[in-house]
Formats: structure tokens, C-alpha cells, sequence
């Protein structure tokens, strides 16, 4: 073990113990704990506060080792074999005891039963396992996956089956932009959705699992996705708060039109055309919405959360990355699917492209906008991603020089013109109600877009629409 790692200080995945406790209980929690996650190392010799090397005493110290293994082999279950080694630091002797991610999860000490002798690591810190954290290592022990488990006390009929097929088809539909790619998407049946996962097949009967609950929007407890704006860089100040319900497929949408709402739009000029662009890349942020809905752990009680602060859009889903899931692996492109029915359903309805491809292209995209590189952030059992936005006004793309429209366009203005081009259907007082402003404001700013010749009205009041120019 380097020695500037053995200095590290205690982590997620190294702790230090000044001497071998008379009880084996007192570390063997973090030994579970260390097996329930991604393993780790316990050094004896070395004063935890201090990083003082203390060193055990070199004339028992084999005797000690063997005890130490001894120790973990009898008091857990499933059994734990450490790989036990010496190691001299500064004229003294350590004891390295390094445990490695267990298969066979969860881990729990033996005397104290499952319920009350599992463990984890949070933070740097051993925990008891909560309760749906528990259950989620059940699952992934017997290589099960909540979301393709048969939802309890729901019944379905056949044409509840037929609305679902049909609805994912036209979703899929309408994320697709070439005809010639229309023409390749096949209906859904329900041999499909069995093969997904969203259905199970038991004894000739076919019953709902938790994915077809999430995606027709009927789980008990459905989660929702919060959405926010915040001023300045931390959550002191709300400019504005939402949540959206529904189908996970229609949260996710939702919670992407809010961000694009809120978010700046500049211009660029290409050839004779001036073409909008938004500060930052879209597919990108559409991506990271889709991946914490597929990705999160529906087991654990929390919500998404989308908050967009002066200098970041923050996306933290529930539930901490899955075994041999490591940030580093996850930059490289690998995935490995906490919710595989509903990533089929998503990948089917072009809402997420292959697994493992998204991390890779945010990065590749922040880079082309000229952005700071995004952050991976995995803590207390929850999964962050920030994209960061640039501090001026000005971005850029290529070679060409994108600026917000402000050129006499307020915020709120600008702010409609943006929304007016998801919903250009929309009437003065829907526009009003979606502000909570007037309708003599809205109209007081749609005038002003119309003076600049930024929109037209095409159609009556009522049955027209809005065109952005």
C-alpha cells in the first residue's frame, strides 16, 4: 500500500485503528460495511486523529494477523476473506487488512442477524443499513432488479396493456425526426414488454412489475422529479420551484422544458441565417434527466432533484452507484443498469441512447461548447452531476460568437420568447397563468417581441398561433 495513500486520510474506503480492539465487533461493522460496498482497507498501527504511526508490536504480530482472520471468518456471514499483509512505515510495523467487494451481498455480522448487523459506508463513516438500502442488497446479491419486480396489489387488463404499447410507440414516434427512421420502429406487444422486463409471466398469468407501475405513473408513492432556480450558488434564495408528476417518461420531458425555459439563449450566425443556441448543449441536459430517472433507486424514498443555480445545473438522483460501479469507469463509458426494464423502455422510446454512452458525450459536449468539464459527485448515497454554465454572457460554438438576446429584451421577456417557442399554440392567459402575472403584462411583453420583430401573430386570438421569426 503507497504510502501517501496510507496517509490519505479516513475515506469511503480506509479507516485507522491505533490497536486491535478487545471485542472484534468494534471493526467488524466496518468490515461488513467495506464488503457491502467497494471495498476497503483497515490499517492497525496508525492513530486515526492524528495519523500518528504508533506500529503494533512486532513480537505477536503474526499471532495477531491470524487472529484478525481468524476473527472475520467466523463473525460474518456470508463468510469474508480479507487479504491480511505487513507493512513498515517509518521504522514501525502496520497491519493492512484489505477487504474487497463481496458477490454475495449483503454482508452482515454474524451474532446480530441481517437485519441488524448489516452495515455500509457513508461518507467515511459506518452506518447501520436502512431499510430499503437493505432490500436493494438483497436484490443485487440474487442479481434481481427492483424495477422487473412483480408490482404488489396492482391488477391489469388486457386493454391497460394495448394503452401502454400504444403510448410508448407514439412516444418513440415523435423523439424520432426521419421519416426513414419512422418507417424501423416496430409496435410493442406484449411479448415485448415481458422480454423487457415491464411484464412477468408466471403460471400461465401475466402480472404488472414496479416498471410498469413507474411508467404508466400508477406506483404507489409514484416519485416525482424538483425542479428549481436558485439565485446564486446555493439553495439560500428560490426564484422559482415546481414538481411534476405523472408517467416517469412524462416527468422527465416536463422537467427538460422547464430547464430549457429557464436557461439563457444566444444566436450564431451560419451563412445568411441566424439560428438559436442555448448556453448550454440541450441533448446533453435532456440525457442527464433521462439517465436519473432510468438509473435512480426507486427503493429509496427521495425525489430527483433539477436545480439550476447562476453557475451550474445540478441533477442529484437517489441511491449511491451499484457495485464495481466506479466514477472513473463511468467517464470511460461503462454502465451497468439499475433499472434494466425501464433503460429498455427508455432506449425503445429514444429517450436514452445505448447504455454507457451518455457520460462520455456530456463531456465531449461541454467541451465544444467551451465549457468548464462537467462534476460526478457520488455522496451519502446519493448521485450528482453538475454541468457548468459560463460566468459572461457570451459562449461560443465553433468559430462563431454566440450573445444573448438582449439587445433592448429583458429577462422576463426573453424568458417568453423562449416558452412561446415550446408553446406558440398558447393564448395570453395561458402564458399568464404559466408567469403568474397579468394578462396586461404578457401583453405588455408580447408586444414588445413584436416591435422587435422577434415573433408575429399568425391567425386570430383565439385560434392562432405564435411565429417566432
Amino acid at each position: 500500500m503507497a504510502e501517501e495513500t496510507l496517509f490519505s486520510g479516513e475515506s469511503k474506503n480506509i479507516e485507522y485503528k491505533v490497536a486491535v480492539p478487545d471485542k472484534s465487533e468494534k471493526y467488524m461493522k466496518t468490515v461488513v460495511a467495506f464488503a457491502n460496498g467497494r471495498g476497503g482497507k483497515i490499517v492497525f498501527g496508525i492513530e486515526d486523529k492524528t495519523l500518528e504511526v504508533v506500529g503494533m508490536d512486532e513480537d505477536s504480530i503474526y499471532k495477531t494477523m491470524d487472529d484478525i482472520t481468524n476473527a472475520i471468518s467466523d463473525s460474518c456471514e456470508p463468510v469474508i476473506r480479507p487479504d491480511v499483509a505487513m507493512q513498515t512505515i517509518k521504522d514501525k510495523t502496520v497491519i493492512v487488512i484489505e477487504i474487497f467487494p463481496g458477490a454475495e451481498r449483503p454482508y452482515y455480522i454474524k451474532s446480530q442477524g441481517v437485519f441488524d448487523g448489516t452495515y455500509v459506508r457513508v461518507a467515511g463513516t459506518t452506518r447501520h443499513v436502512e431499510d430499503y438500502m437493505l432490500r436493494e442488497l438483497m436484490l443485487e446479491g440474487k442479481n434481481r432488479y427492483f424495477d422487473s419486480e412483480i408490482c404488489q396489489n396492482m391488477d391489469i387488463s388486457d386493454s391497460e396493456i394495448e394503452e401502454l404499447c400504444k403510448s410508448l410507440k407514439e412516444t418513440a414516434m415523435r423523439n424520432t425526426w426521419q421519416d426513414s427512421e419512422k418507417a424501423k420502429i416496430k409496435d410493442v406487444t406484449r411479448n415485448i414488454l415481458i422480454s423487457w422486463g415491464v411484464l412477468k409471466e408466471e403460471c400461465g398469468k401475466v402480472y404488472p412489475t414496479n416498471a410498469y407501475a413507474l411508467l404508466t405513473g400508477r406506483m404507489v408513492g409514484q416519485p416525482v422529479i424538483q425542479c428549481g432556480v436558485f439565485k446564486g450558488t446555493n439553495r439560500a434564495h428560490f426564484v422559482d420551484r415546481r414538481e411534476f408528476e405523472g408517467s416517469i417518461q412524462e416527468q422527465m420531458d416536463a422537467a427538460y422544458q422547464y430547464v430549457l425555459e429557464k436557461i439563457n439563449m444566444g444566436m450564431t450566425i451560419k451563412g445568411m441565417y441566424r439560428q438559436d443556441v442555448y448556453e448550454l448543449p440541450t441533448d446533453s441536459i435532456r440525457e442527464l434527466i433521462a439517465n436519473a430517472v432510468a438509473h435512480r433507486s426507486y427503493l429509496e424514498p427521495g425525489n430527483i432533484q433539477v436545480a439550476l443555480y447562476d453557475d451550474r445545473l445540478e441533477i442529484t438522483s437517489p441511491g449511491m452507484l451499484l457495485n464495481n460501479v466506479t466514477i472513473e469507469k463511468m467517464i470511460e463509458g461503462y454502465s451497468r443498469p439499475r433499472n434494466p426494464a425501464i433503460a429498455r423502455a427508455f432506449a425503445y422510446m429514444k429517450i436514452i441512447e445505448k447504455w454507457g454512452t451518455g457520460i462520455p458525450r456530456l463531456f465531449a459536449a461541454c467541451e465544444e461548447y467551451g465549457l468548464p468539464k462537467p462534476e460526478l459527485i457520488d455522496f451519502d448515497g446519493d448521485f450528482r452531476v453538475n454541468m457548468y454554465r459560463k460566468r459572461d454572457t457570451n459562449t461560443k460554438t465553433g468559430d462563431q460568437t454566440c450573445q444573448q438576446v438582449n439587445d433592448g429584451v429583458n429577462d422576463e421577456v426573453n424568458k417568453l420568447l423562449n416558452y412561446l417557442k415550446l408553446h406558440p399554440d398558447y393564448t395570453v392567459t395561458q402564458f399568464a397563468e404559466h408567469f403568474e402575472v397579468s394578462r396586461k403584462t404578457i401583453a405588455a411583453r408580447l408586444k414588445k417581441l413584436k416591435d422587435k420583430g422577434y415573433i408575429e401573430r399568425v391567425g386570430s386570438s383565439r385560434k392562432g398561433y405564435w411565429k417566432v421569426n
